[in-house]
């Protein structure tokens, strides 16, 4: 990120402070939500690491000078944090989100449902595969349950059984199922800008999130560029996004 950041001031991008809250847990990710469990990662993003930022370094404290953005599970976190906290922030840049739509249930005692329901304790989930890791991280952030150990969590099988409780929880975040509740803080914000490689399995997704704001008539921008899920962040970033905030940010007699 230094080298990118740099990069970016030396390719003419405005002065601006880029903050990186860490926002891991026991299973690697916290889906930038509210858990009992894992911790209120949402309100940490929107509200703690705001009001730390303003309290410790030379900002302009006024949400049309501050933007956010993320990738992957971090464009997930950008999409709703952006759509619940739009009193916060006043540009949003989403990067190749995952997690926009529902949920649905696996194939019946698949692989990784029989190697989940394995897991006895955090060292054990430490050793398992990147996406089953992503199954208990979201487990753990939309679907809690603090009396049932040692994981705290609700998986969305059992006994190689889908839960329809659990899914309908896990539905209950999806972004393109709650984008119709906050439109009217969508349209508070100065630009809203969306990317996604050509290459990338969660294509179609971000293209549902750029066509659901286009029917309420949200301005965005949305551009497929050639690339995978993870092949041009680095390059995205310093060329695209800090472009993005350099334009749509308020640096001086902001309103």
């Amino acid at each position: 990120m230094p080298q990118t950041i740099e990069g970016a001031f030396a390719q003419g991008a405005r002065e601006m402070i880029v903050v990186l809250p860490d926002s891991k847990t026991v299973h690697n990710g916290s889906m930038y939500s509210s858990s009992v469990t894992t911790g209120d990662f949402e309100r940490y993003v929107a509200r703690d690491v705001v009001a730390y930022t303003d309290a410790h370094y030379r900002t302009i404290p006024e949400r049309a000078s501050r933007g956010l953005v993320g990738h992957s599970m971090g464009g997930y976190g950008a999409t709703r944090i952006g759509m619940k906290h739009a009193d916060v922030f006043g540009s949003v840049y989403v990067m190749s989100p995952c997690c926009l739509s529902p949920r649905q249930a696996g194939p019946s005692g698949s692989d990784q449902d029989r190697a989940l329901e394995a897991v006895k304790t955090p060292a054990d989930s430490a050793s398992l595969p990147f996406f089953a890791r992503a199954q208990l991280a979201t487990a753990a952030a939309w679907s809690p349950d603090p009396k049932s150990p040692p994981l705290y969590l609700a998986l969305a099988t059992k006994d190689g059984v889908a839960q329809p409780d659990v899914l309908a929880k896990w539905a209950a975040n999806a972004p393109l199922a709650f984008l119709d509740q906050y439109v009217s803080d969508l349209r508070r914000y100065r630009a809203i800008a969306i990317d996604v490689g050509d290459q990338d399995r969660l294509k179609a997704d971000a293209g549902k999130l750029h066509e659901a704001l286009e029917r309420y008539g949200i301005a965005n921008s949305f551009e497929v560029y050639a690339g995978t899920h993870t092949s041009k962040v680095a390059d995205r970033f310093q060329k695209h996004v800090m472009k993005f905030f350099s334009q749509s940010l308020c640096f001086e007699g902001c309103p």
